[in-house]
């Protein structure tokens, strides 16, 4: 087979100074040659499915590496004809070059902190005694690598003070490291935990519990299939070979384990999840040697969270019988869920968060996607709401013993924000506030809810410039989701700023498979019903065309992993809505998700294709990679697949078989083209140099197909 890359790159370089008609518009004449195996076929239920491109699924043999690089020569050298791809990547460099705070989290009478100075690849971590000295760096991940590709994951202090525990990933890998340091010293200690994954470090006496899984495969640790995670006891001073198995259930291979312990170290809760939506929950007294976990949570298909014991009494939020949440009480020597008081009863918005401070709770709701807290007693009295400035999200770090609370508030044109809140005349003042060249009061967001395909009102905020005239003909670039209970919040990002600052309308589509309004809307978008999700998404498109916010030529929509797949479904359905689509490491296959590392997990929300007949025809008839629409007639937009080498969440033979397909197919004129990042995973601890060309690329992709460019 002859893998070299055969391309033309044809086009003008002329750069445009707005929105408008593409003169000469750019397009690949010849893609990179990609083998099919026609033998390769695979029979579900009586119907035949070839799967020609099979052999990408094995991303370590020299000819997937051939393909590889001639897919991003072909890549490469179509983005770099893009006129202003230069101008956008510098103008993302300026707006993100400015200093980023987390949230301080007091404990032990001193602060720790993250902080960004604007372009260090991570954030630092800094510990101070008060608010008022100087702070000290505790630990730079950016020493950890030459290329920022190391990034930490996890901080977990000691319970005594002494000791961080943190996590670090390598090129976005779910692989994690633990290492141990001296925080008064800041030396480093010899313990070094490998192969752990999906874990923290529970702290309990001299040492810590962490969940990991058997040293994989030589050559196969991004791609076979995660089995037998187990739970550990690591001492200090120890090496990891004589770490302490402490727990594993080897009859249910694919359960994932976890356990937290409460601060005085007194009671330790534990959790199984893996074949549901939520988990299950273990307690077990931690002063009686004797003692044994006992569950008090059983269906794998809810959350059961403890937020604290104190004075005897355990507080539970959980949304079993509850579907968008309800908090309870109940006393920790008898804690079966037939004893369990309920505290503030399930609503009509949904618990997101909880949080304590000075003797109360904080909690967080979601209404209409839109973050709203209030503050309560202990024995669930509601006594204000904290006002909050628009749409948005917050964050809150605050300890039940003490007054000190801060949150953070973000929106689509409110860069993050930090408050100190007094939670005694509920006031709020500003702490750290960002400046960021950006004028936020330019801009306005509203939200819109639209009736989806079988009548369902879906939420979806827009947000553009002010004096934007509904004339139908403004670029729009629709974001969404959709999936396993997770929802879409208002959030800041100076990425997506020079779109807007060009007359760009961003749209973020609050569709069923999230948890925008419990756990109800959530089921309502999985399995069996999932092409609910695709006719949400269809539904918000023809909304921003019937009411004059942009037309098909000027749309866009975009997505990753689960709203990758979204991405592609939709593009396969309704090629018409869309000038431009970029689905970032998508689910593409949903005949073999299944059968590569994590993917087993997700069976919850999708099926899999051998479970019964009925799920089969259901994937085979979304499945992205499988529903390519093909032949003379067909006009599909430009699409731009994105990867990564070490994504071993969804792997790259996802995005590499489905971006083979679109090559080979008969789908128009548009470019399909992929994007294959190096050293590079899932999304999780990416370099903001890595950030910064990955999202000029998508986004001069996108503007490029939209027929605008960067105003100079």
């Amino acid at each position: 087979m002859n893998t070299k890359a055969k391309f033309i790159i044809m086009g003008s370089m002329i750069t445009l100074l707005s929105c408008g008609q593409n003169a000469t518009k750019l397009s690949v004449k010849e893609y990179p040659e990609t083998r099919k195996d026609v033998t390769v076929v695979d029979e579900y239920f009586g119907t035949k499915v070839a799967d020609p491109y099979r052999w990408l699924e094995n991303d370590t043999t020299a000819e997937t590496a051939q393909w590889v690089d001639a897919q991003r020569a072909v890549t490469e050298n179509y983005l770099s004809q893009i006129p202003f791809r230069e101008t956008l990547k510098q103008r993302m460099t300026e707006l993100v070059n400015y200093e980023r705070f987390s949230l301080p989290s007091k404990r032990f009478d001193r602060y720790i902190f993250s902080k960004n100075d604007g372009l260090q690849n991570q954030n630092v971590i800094y510990i101070q005694n008060s608010l008022e000295e100087e702070p000290s760096v505790l630990l730079d991940p950016n020493t950890l690598s030459d290329d920022g590709t190391v990034a930490l994951s996890g901080t977990f202090q000691s319970n005594d003070g002494k000791y961080l525990a943190y996590s670090i990933q390598r090129s976005g890998s779910d692989w994690v490291e633990i290492y141990v340091m001296d925080i008064a010293t800041r030396e480093l200690l010899p313990d070094h935990i490998q192969w752990a994954k999906f874990t923290g470090a529970s702290w309990y006496k001299d040492g810590f519990f962490y969940g990991a899984y058997d040293r994989p495969e030589e050559g196969k640790e991004f791609s076979n299939v995660n089995e037998n995670h187990k739970i550990y006891y690591h001492k200090l001073g120890t090496p990891q070979e004589e770490d302490i198995l402490f727990y594993e259930n080897p009859e249910q291979p694919r359960y994932f384990h976890t356990v937290s312990l409460t601060e005085d170290e007194k009671y330790m809760f534990m959790f199984e999840s893996g074949q549901g939506a939520g988990h299950t929950l273990w307690i077990r007294d931690m002063q009686n040697p004797e003692s044994k976990f006992e569950q008090i949570g059983f269906d794998m298909n809810y959350n059961y969270s403890p937020i604290d014991v104190i004075d005897g009494t355990l507080y539970i939020s959980t949304n079993y019988n509850a579907p968008k949440g309800k908090i309870c009480k109940v006393d920790v020597n008898n804690p079966k869920m037939e004893n369990w008081v309920e505290l503030i009863p399930e609503s009509e918005n949904v618990i997101s968060g909880i949080n304590l401070a000075d003797g109360k709770m904080i909690v967080t709701y979601d209404q209409d996607a839109s973050h709203h807290a209030y503050v309560y007693t202990m024995d669930g009295k509601m006594l204000h709401e904290i006002a909050l400035p628009t749409f948005g999200s917050i964050g809150i770090s605050s300890d039940y013993k003490d007054k000190e609370v801060f949150y953070a508030f973000t929106s689509f044109a409110f860069p993050t924000t930090i408050y100190r809140y007094n939670i005694d005349d509920n006031t709020s003042e500003v702490f750290r506030a960002p400046a960021i060249d950006f004028k936020s009061e330019d801009y306005v967001t509203e939200q819109v809810f639209v009736t989806s395909k079988d009548g369902t009102k879906v939420p979806m905020f827009l947000t553009y410039k002010k004096g934007m005239k509904k004339d139908g003909n403004n670029p729009a670039l629709l974001y969404g989701y959709g999936g396993f209970n997770i929802t879409l919040n208002p959030s800041f990002s100076t990425s997506r700023l020079p779109f807007l600052e060009n007359g760009g309308i961003y749209a973020l589509m609050n569709l069923r498979g999230g948890n925008e309004y419990g756990e109800e809307w959530h089921i309502a978008g999985t399995k069996l019903q999932k092409q609910n999700v695709f006719d949400d998404c269809i539904a918000c498109a023809e909304y921003l065309i019937e009411n004059g916010y942009s037309n098909p030529s000027k749309m866009a929509v975009n997505g990753g992993s689960n709203g990758g797949l979204l991405v592609g479904a939709v593009v396969n359905q309704r090629p018409d809505l869309f000038a431009a689509a970029v689905p970032q490491v998508g689910v593409m296959d949903m005949l073999r998700y299944h059968l590569f590392t994590i993917g087993w997990n997700w069976a919850s929300d999708y099926g899999t294709s051998d479970e019964s007949q009925e799920m089969f025809e259901a994937l085979y008839a979304y499945s992205p990679l499988h529903t390519i629409q093909n032949g003379a007639d067909v006009k599909y937009p430009a699409i731009m697949v994105t990867t990564a080498d070490h994504d071993d969440r969804v792997v790259p033979a996802h995005s590499f078989k489905y971006a083979a397909a679109l090559q080979d197919a008969q789908t128009g004129d548009n470019v399909k083209i992929i994007r294959i990042d190096s050293k590079a995973g899932h999304g999780a601890g990416k370099p903001i140099s890595k950030v910064i060309e990955e999202q000029a690329d998508i986004y001069a992709f996108i503007m490029y197909n939209l027929q605008c460019t960067i105003n100079n």
